[in-house]
């Protein structure tokens, strides 16, 4: 947020929508100070704003009844779901409500015959498969935060997994989607038939950060659940080693259910935390799972031991156990958490390259942790380049911040030069908006303006989120030039 922007805030919410939020039947309104502090931030805790109210509703009527509100009154609201986003796409506006759609956390209906769930947006990720478990189904999509991100936010970010590589990212396990438009109108994306006329709607709102439109419920995809899988561990005496072992996998034509990569710090954290079995001797580790029939695991078992091997691997560990499967994957999961125990902080950034590059940009964040003067641990989605970089530094210390977002800046314009992306799955938010000015051209920020304005004319949902204005880009220019500008200064920080 620049401070043009900043100075466009919005006012204190006005009394009398103060009042005519209190009167929606069955919702209740958060006004109180100390109470509202626990909405300030969401998992990226660096950024904060404490909104004017936060308002949760316990139903699809009452969102409608508060949108009207938010409209009829011009007030800015960001819809909120578990928190757990990293790129501050929850963060309130000043002055503005927080719409939490925590209660709204029912399974509507699993169809096993359809293999399809309807959940509403709070309904927890992990919920899904908890449910469909009895039906021999679970749901695909599996983020580090599972256990606590809602389908509703999963929508919202478009997010993956350690199984998205042979399973897809949300997108791809999503159906149908309801939604409510600031205007209190009700929209379905979507369909349950194979294909619907007309534009695909769908694949626009998924992954659009709250930005378009309200998710209210959620169809859903329901994968059967394997008859077996098992886990490789690869080490690796080289992290380019490793990375140019995905690429040979993917090349010889082996989609893995998962395919997940730690550096040497990485694993070093995770297993002081998670104790999962991991080899404590090598720079890089790879967890390769295959699943379905048995012989077919057994057999694809085999080719990858022999690729690996053919790629530089010093040790090879196969799970003997479903216990040991989880173990194992139980330890990536925990990485976050981990790198949270060995420093003060840490700065998870998210950006996506082709496979071939995986082991020159982890070549380049070393030579740049160096510059920086700051340690960095990294774990990633390896089958489609997701990486995941985790900055660890004190955020208690101003010049350590400030620096950490330098490196997080220049691992993401590094990530587009070789050719990738500026997120895979964490969307943009207010942490990678100037980002946006280095991956695309005036033109293409332009027409992103243009799909925001056709959902939300007003600019009432989510703003200042995700799309750069042109004063923006042109002041991170200026920025990129000089460095050591400090973004978003107006925003509190630890």
């Amino acid at each position: 947020m620049n401070a043009s922007a900043a100075a466009a805030s919005p006012p204190p919410l006005s009394a009398e929508f103060v009042r005519a939020l209190d009167r929606v039947p069955n919702s209740r309104l958060i006004t109180r100070t100390d109470h509202l502090r626990p909405y300030e931030c969401d998992g990226l805790a660096a950024y904060r704003s404490v909104p004017g109210a936060v308002v949760i509703p316990d139903n699809e009527t009452a969102v409608q009844a508060i949108l009207k509100l938010c409209h009829q009154h011009r007030v800015p609201v960001v819809p909120r779901g578990a928190g757990t986003g990293l790129s501050g796409g929850a963060l309130p506006i000043a002055g503005g409500l927080v719409l939490s759609l925590a209660r709204l956390d029912k399974i509507l209906n699993i169809n096993p015959n359809a293999c399809t769930a309807t959940v509403q947006c709070g309904v927890r990720n992990i919920s899904v498969s908890e449910a469909a478990k009895p039906y021999g189904l679970y749901y695909a999509p599996d983020p580090s935060s599972q256990i606590a991100c809602t389908i509703g936010g999963n929508v919202s970010e478009n997010s993956g997994g350690v199984h998205c590589l042979k399973y897809g990212l949300t997108l791809h396990n999503v159906l149908k989607v309801r939604a409510i438009t600031l205007r209190g109108e009700i929209v379905e994306f979507g369909s349950l038939a194979p294909d619907t006329p007309g534009l695909d709607l769908l694949s626009v709102l998924i992954g659009s950060e709250g930005m378009f439109a309200v998710v209210t419920e959620i169809t859903v995809k329901l994968t059967p659940i394997p008859a077996t899988a098992r886990v490789i561990m690869a080490s690796f005496d080289d992290v380019v080693k490793g990375g140019d072992a995905v690429a040979s996998l993917i090349s010889n034509g082996i989609i893995p259910a998962g395919l997940e990569m730690m550096d040497k710090g990485a694993i070093h954290a995770v297993e002081q935390f998670a104790q999962a079995g991991y080899d404590l001797n090598a720079e890089a580790i790879l967890l390769c799972e295959s699943d379905g029939a048995p012989a077919e695991v057994e057999e694809e078992i085999g080719r990858m031991k022999a690729i690996l091997l053919g790629a530089g691997a010093t040790g090879i560990e196969v799970s003997q156990s479903e216990q040991q499967r989880v173990l194992f994957w139980s330890g990536r999961k925990a990485a976050f958490p981990a790198a949270g125990r060995v420093s003060p902080d840490y700065y998870c950034m998210d950006g996506t390259v082709p496979r071939r590059s995986v082991g020159p940009l982890l070549s380049r964040i070393s030579r740049m942790s160096e510059h920086y003067g700051l340690r960095c641990i990294n774990v990633f989605h390896a089958g489609d380049g997701n990486m995941h970089p985790l900055i660890l530094f004190n955020g208690a210390d101003p010049d350590e911040w400030e620096r950490a977002e330098r490196f997080g800046s220049e691992i993401i314009e590094t990530c587009v030069e070789l050719g990738g992306s500026i997120t895979g799955e964490h969307g943009v938010g207010l942490e990678k908006i100037n980002s946006m000015c280095v991956q695309f051209s005036p033109a293409e920020n332009a027409l992103f303006h243009e799909v925001k304005a056709a959902f939300d004319p007003d600019r009432l949902l989510n703003p200042d989120k995700g799309i750069p204005t042109k004063a923006r880009c042109a002041e991170y220019g200026k920025m990129h030039i000089r460095g050591g500008v400090i973004p978003f200064p107006e925003i509190p920080r630890f």
